[in-house]
This record gives structure tokens, sequence and C-alpha cells, in this order.
């Protein structure tokens, strides 16, 4: 009985047989532990084969050594596989990724299998290679012509995978115009999480042949294009710089690099103009296209500019073509703002009369003459900025309040070009709209959400709003 327990075959069959415990007693969440647990269970039982000159790659009788020398090599070369495996899974293809990008790893873990099970077959059962592999050669052709879609799928998997042309993540377009995130790829198919919340599977043989562009690579930032036609009454130079001043005042778009403005053709009707933008990741370009097409059509309206008719029109308006559109009173801004369309025309007018148009220069400060009032943007773009960092952009038709900060932090307010703007003192405005509670309230509310797009110094950005607010309120002389 002591010979069978110091034989090294059963110290080689008890080691195998214990890594297998306590490899499942530790459970998937130690990934680290159990490849440490492998390699160690590994090299003691290499270490007794070679101290008594058992080679696992040489092939003896079983008749002659019996089913302890079978079972002791079968368990050091599952163990060779494992240990194998593990180390991939970790150090090469890193364990924590994403299941569905495991193609390469899954890979490596066929490869390893099929080379463990040829030796077992070869150096523990002595079966002759050679011929099983010629035998399995036919069948390999005979499933290979059967599967040959599935198969040219597959390896389509493998070539994008070592490629890397995207990732698990990355927003992709294709040549035929599908777009979306590449949230899963499998050995088959890619699968595509498209904007219309909807998923796309592309098998990859397809995906190999088609042209595509991965928006995420560099980074997400990436160009947009809004093409329209403004009427000739002005110079081609003066449309440009007044497009120009359009773009800077939106809050969606990369302004780093600059936009630009690109004049594609000119005829008897119209300039053609193409805005060149960037949008930080694909989810706001339309929230950027909607907002240029709004403040395209402020400029126009503020720099006297109008829309010209599509190429494809066939019937024109005589006075349209003639007419240029005239500029932007305080009423027609305050009529179009939510905030007072509840004011009657002529509390509008009174409104108009009383206000006080104003110049600055590109780079200036913007500053009311009361110490309290409200300015309404009729020209340019005007940039809020709070603690040093520019909290948002105010195009025109926007609405702003020249009001003390945040518990002691100004909101400072810097023309970004030439701007003009419209002056309503507070004692000219509180008159006006004691009889209007409701738009007391949507206009302090608008003011304060300046201040709450920056997060407040000191004790938080909700109290310094609710300051604000009570700021706000004095405009009104509530």
């Amino acid at each position: 009985m002591f010979d069978l327990l110091v034989s090294p075959l059963v110290q080689v069959i008890a080691l195998g047989v214990a890594s297998i415990i306590i490899w499942h007693l530790q459970g998937r969440g130690r990934p680290n532990a159990r490849l440490v647990v492998q390699i160690a269970f590994f090299l003691a039982m290499t270490a007794i084969l070679v101290g008594n000159r058992i080679s696992p790659f040489k092939f003896e009788p079983i008749q002659e050594v019996g089913g302890t020398l079978v079972a002791a090599k079968l368990l050091w070369w599952v163990h060779l596989a494992w240990s194998t495996i593990g180390f991939i899974r970790i150090y090469i293809v890193l364990d924590g990724r994403p299941i569905e990008a495991r193609l390469l790893q899954d890979l490596f873990v066929a490869v390893v299998y099929l080379g463990v099970t040829l030796s077992i077959l070869s150096f523990v059962f002595g079966i002759a290679i050679g011929t099983l592999v010629a035998t399995s050669g036919v069948i390999a052709i005979i499933l290979g012509l059967a599967l040959q879609s599935t198969l040219n799928d597959v390896f389509s998997g493998v070539a994008l995978t070592l490629g890397r042309p995207y990732g698990i993540g990355d927003w992709i377009v294709l040549a035929d115009g599908v777009e979306g995130r590449v949230v899963e790829n499998t050995w088959r198919s890619t699968h595509i999480l498209t904007p219309a919340n909807n998923i796309v599977v592309l098998p990859n043989s397809v995906l190999a042949k088609v042209g595509l562009t991965n928006i995420t690579r560099p980074d997400e930032t990436h160009l947009q294009i809004l093409t329209f036609r403004v009427r000739p009454t002005h110079p081609p130079s003066f449309i440009a710089e007044a497009m120009r001043r359009a773009m800077i005042g939106a809050n969606h778009i990369v302004h780093d690099p600059a936009p630009g403005v690109a004049l594609m053709g000119l005829d008897a009707i119209a300039v053609e103009i193409e805005l060149q933008y960037r949008v930080s990741r694909p989810s706001d370009r339309n929230a950027a296209r909607n907002e240029l097409i709004d403040l395209v059509h402020r400029q126009c309206t503020a720099m006297d500019l109008s829309l010209a008719p599509p190429t494809t029109a066939t019937v024109v308006i005589e006075n349209a073509l003639t007419r240029p559109g005239s500029a932007e009173t305080v009423k027609d801004l305050l009529r179009a703002n939510s905030i007072f369309a509840d004011l009657k025309l002529e509390e509008l007018e009174k409104l108009d009369a009383a206000a006080r148009p104003r110049q600055y220069r590109s780079g200036a400060r913007v500053l009311g003459g009361a110490e309290t009032s409200l300015m309404l943007v009729r020209s340019g773009v005007v940039a809020a900025h709070r603690n040093g960092a520019e909290v948002t952009r105010l195009a025109p038709g926007a609405i702003f309040g020249q009001v003390d900060g945040i518990e002691g932090e100004a909101i400072s307010f810097e023309a970004l070009t030439e701007v003009e703007v419209y002056e309503i003192d507070g004692p000219t405005l509180v008159p006006l709209l004691q009889d209007y509670p409701a738009i007391q309230n949507h206009l302090s509310r608008h003011l304060a959400g300046l201040a709450a797009r920056a997060p407040a110094a000191g004790n938080g950005s909700a109290g310094g709003k609710h300051a604000f607010v009570r700021k706000v309120h004095g405009i009104l002389g509530r």
C-alpha cells in the first residue's frame, strides 16, 4: 500500500485531481488565482514526470504500462491545455473585455484544444495522426463545400478581428448608408445598433467587402455639412461673414477647430452657402443641425438677408425675389419668444418704444446703462462667462439679464462678434408685467438657467441657482 502511495504516477494523478477540485472551488471571479493554481500544479506534475524519466511525448503500449500511466499522461496534457488557455485569456486577450469581442480568443482556444487532442491520440493511445489527418482532410473538404457560406463568414470575422477596423462600441457608417454603434461581434456576424434603436445583423463576409467609415477613430468628433441658398442682395463676403457669426453662436458644435463657411456657387437668384462644422459625437448631429438652422434664420432676419428658393423651384413670386426682409424690432423679438407670447400688442409696442439700442465691438463686455436691465440680442453673438469659464452662447433673439452673479460671483457677458442689443431697464419693464405673474416666473427661470449651466463654487449649484433667481426678481420689482 505504501509503495502505491509513493508511486510517481499516483502522485501525478493526485495532483491533477486536486488541481481540478481547487480550480472549481475558487470560482470564476478569480481568474488570476485560477491561473496560478493551474501553473503551480502543472509544474509540480511536470517535475515528477521528468524526475522519474517519464516522457509525456513518448508512446508506450497500454498493455505494458497499465492504466495508471495513461491516466497520468491524460491529466498532464489536460492541465497543459488549461494552463495555456488561462494564460491566453488573462495576458493576451485580457479576460475583462466584452465576451462578444473574444473571437480571437476563441480561435486560440480551438487551436490549443485541437493540438492537445491530437497529441493525446498520438502519445497516449498511439494512433497514427498522419492517417487520421488524411482521412479527416477528405471529410473537411466535403464539409467545407457544404458549409461554404458559413465558413466564409467565419474567416471574414477572423480577418476583421485581426485587422481591427472597428471594435465594440465604435460608431461606423457603411457605404450603403447603414450606420450605428457596434454592439456585438460573433463568429458569423456583426450586430449594429442604429439610431432608430434597431439591431442590424450583417454577415462578416458582407462587412469585409463593403467600405466603412469609423467615426469613433481617432475620436467621435466628425464633420457635418449644412447647405442652403441666400438671395444675392448683399456681397457674398458680407453673407459669408453673417453666416460665420451665426455659427459662432451655436452651443452644440465644436469650435476648435473653428467651423467654416464655403461659397459654393453664385447665380442671379442665389448665393449657395455650405456650413462646415464638427460635432462632438453622433448623437449631437440632430441637435446641432436644428440649432444651426434656427441660427441661420435669425441671422438672416437680423442682417437683412433673405433665403432663396431651391434650384428645383418652377414658380417664383416676384416680390419674394425683389424685396429683402426687414430687420427685426424689439416687438418682433419679444413676440418670437415664448416667454412674452401672451403680451398684448400695445404692451409690446410700449416696450419697443422704451428699448435703447446698444452696439459692442468684438471682445467688449456687454453692459447695460441701468443697474438692472433686460437685454435682447438683435445681431451678433454674446458669450456668458462665470468663474472664468464660458457657460453658454447667446445668438440673435436671445434674452439675458444684467444682474449680479451667484453669491458674489458675477455672470459676465462678452461680445464674440460685433453685437447689437436692445436694452429695456427694470423700471420700464415692471409696470407692464405686474398683471403677468406667469411671465415674471418664466423670465426668472429663463435667466436663472444661465447660471444653472455651470457648477457653482462653494455651496453648490442648487443654492447658487436660487440666489440667482432672487436677484433676477429684483429686475421685475418683486
